[in-house]
């Protein structure tokens, strides 16, 4: 579970890599070799630095914690935007590669790219929503049968490369590359590799999730770390000998013949049989699946950020399923706006990506970096080193992604970052304001205690307007009863029922009836007449509560409400928006009986 992110990259990075190198046609792919090369040693530097991240928190030390924890709130701040960013990326990528690979095994369904990514991320969104658990059966089944199935022709194509000499004779013959269109250079060589460094993304997954591990948790989870590098350094190593080797380049991903390189490459090598389906199937399986990965790790940090108020609190409560379901709702729709927005193709979605993943990798080791200094251990300074090479790693791997893909769409993520660390400072002191503004140390004052002043707004005599009658004189003797009349025509008719129905009554039983205000209002406005009322009255009595007790109709079924105006409700968001204190707003429901389909009462 924890390494489907980093594991599904291999289906994706590679590639990355070499669309950006398409340009330099059948030359292009002798370059794959070095720069994968460069990217398994940065793997490697990653893997040492978050077995030492692992070492130091024990119950899971994410970007976010760590850094603010030893770098400041700020720094966490940042790392922690860095990480929703990669978030959503990793949503949105991880379902763009596996449609990606389903189109190369059926090309008929190209068209249909950006409807299918979006089926499938409505399946995973609806499925987190119901809370269903992370099965260990269903998450491991197609990891492993693409770890085999991978790996298995990855050896099978290995070995009859060096049987043949170098020069593997494919079952099935790759497209052919297109004729070199320009010459290497650094800049392409450059957004090539930072295009690639894609494939290291999820490395953090082992080190946020240590409390889903057995004990000793932490030994654990760096076993769980190294198998999950060596796996992913092997599948990388593997594809850029290969694609050498049989001579294997991208494709254009908008174009109408595109092929994935794990497609041809296993094409290639086993040719479009069992083996083939099977391999691409699982390819899907994994990608969709690592989506999966975001939608659990993009609530839970959402939820941090919320308990310390750089978020909504709405974000850190539970829904009735036990998830966090804003955090759940907001992940998917910004996914699904990626997708929109860049039509379901990865390639198109890859400039965007890993800047995020390597600025929280970095914010990470640095604050490991600060965290050993802390330290009293002896060998404090093997791990200052350690991580201090991490990021400095990390640091110009950043770098050079963020310049090398600073015009493909890089700019969107580094707006995006500093944007989102704005909004968390925002809602900080919004709740500063709040708690400044809602402190209270002097004791209760026991003045001014008199009942309120009860308005009750009605537009005819009903079941509804009785009970909230009935309620506001069980609360207040001073009760007012305001009319807005439109239709002048019917006034003698309301003030004979209220004659019938209320004075009356009210005077039989020795109590004061309430009064009845009309206001006329010939242009059938309703809410500035009865507001302008109630300001009146504050005038009046500018120490006295006004009460405004509304009558509210409840439907039994939610597809029942549009069938009314809601007008209890538009006014209570009036009286609400008006921020009088000297106003309360309280509303009366009518709970409506359910009818059954023969239209009985239930």
């Amino acid at each position: 579970m924890l390494g489907l992110d980093a594991l599904a990259s291999a289906a994706y990075g590679p590639e990355a890599a070499l669309t950006l190198l398409i340009p330099l046609g059948a030359a292009g792919i002798w370059y794959a070799g070095p720069i994968s090369a460069i990217i398994v040693a940065l793997l490697i530097v990653l893997f040492l630095s978050y077995r030492q991240t692992m070492a130091a928190y024990p119950h899971g030390g994410g970007s976010y914690t760590v850094a603010k924890e030893n770098l400041g709130v700020h720094a966490g701040l940042f790392a922690a935007a860095a990480l929703l960013v990669d978030y959503v990326l990793t949503a949105a990528v991880g379902i763009s590669a596996g449609v990606g690979a389903l189109v190369s095994a059926v090309p008929a369904w190209q068209p249909y790219i950006l409807p299918i990514c979006l089926a499938i991320l409505a399946v995973i969104w609806l499925i987190n929503l119901r809370g269903i658990g992370e099965s260990g059966v269903v998450f491991a089944l197609p990891t492993y049968v693409f770890i085999v199935s991978l790996l298995g022709v990855i050896a099978v194509g290995v070995f009859r490369t060096l049987t043949s000499g170098g020069h593997p004779h494919p079952v099935e013959a790759p497209p052919a590359m297109p004729a070199a269109v320009a010459t290497a250079s650094l800049w392409l060589l450059a957004k090539s590799f930072s295009s690639g460094c894609t494939a290291m993304t999820g490395v953090e997954a082992v080190s946020n999730g240590i409390q889903v591990f057995a004990k000793p948790a932490v030994k654990r989870a760096q076993q769980t770390l190294a198998i999950i590098v060596a796996l992913l350094g092997l599948m990388l190593a593997g594809i850029a000998y290969l694609v050498s080797a049989y001579h294997i380049g991208a494709t254009d991903p908008d174009g109408k013949n595109y092929q994935s390189i794990l497609s041809q490459l296993t094409a290639a090598i086993v040719g479009r049989g069992v083996i083939y389906y099977i391999t691409i199937g699982s390819v899907l399986f994994v990608l969709s699946l690592s989506a999966n990965t975001a939608f659990a790790d993009f609530p839970r940090l959402c939820k941090l950020l919320a308990e310390d108020e750089f978020l909504p609190h709405a974000f850190a409560t539970r829904g009735r399923r036990l998830v966090f379901t804003g955090g759940i709702c907001i992940l998917a729709l910004l996914t699904g706006a990626l997708l929109t927005v860049f039509g379901g193709i990865t390639d198109r979605l890859i400039p965007l990506y890993a800047i995020g993943a390597f600025l929280a990798f970095t914010l990470s080791q640095a604050g490991m970096v600060q965290h050993w200094r802390k330290q009293e251990s002896k060998h404090k300074g093997i791990a200052a080193t350690i991580n201090g090479v991490g990021a400095i790693a990390t640091g110009i791997a950043i770098a050079v992604v963020l310049v090398a893909k600073f015009v493909d769409g890089a700019w969107i993520t580094l707006l995006l970052i500093p944007g989102m660390y704005w909004t968390f400072n925002r809602v900080k002191a919004h709740y500063n304001h709040v708690d400044k503004e809602t402190d209270k140390t002097d004791p209760m004052l026991t003045t001014n205690l008199d009942p309120p002043l009860v308005v009750v707004p009605i537009g005819r005599w009903s079941t509804i307007s009785a009970k909230a009658l009935r309620f506001a004189m069980r609360i207040s003797p001073d009760v007012t009863v305001v009319h807005i009349s439109a239709n002048a025509d019917r006034l003698p008719q309301m003030k004979r029922q209220w004659e019938i129905y209320v004075d009356k009554p009210c005077r039989d039983a020795g109590l004061t009836p309430p009064t009845l205000v009309i206001i006329p209002s010939p242009y059938r406005r309703l809410f500035h007449p009865l507001l302008d009322y109630i300001h009146k009255l504050q005038k009046e009595y500018p120490e006295r509560v006004i009460a405004v007790t509304l009558p509210e109709l409840v439907e039994p079924r939610w597809y029942h409400y549009p069938l009314h105006n809601q007008r209890a409700t538009w006014l209570k968001a009036a009286l609400l928006w008006s921020k009088d204190r000297h106003v309360v707003v309280i509303n009366v429901p009518w709970y409506l009986e359910k009818r059954n389909h023969s239209g009985r009462h239930t």
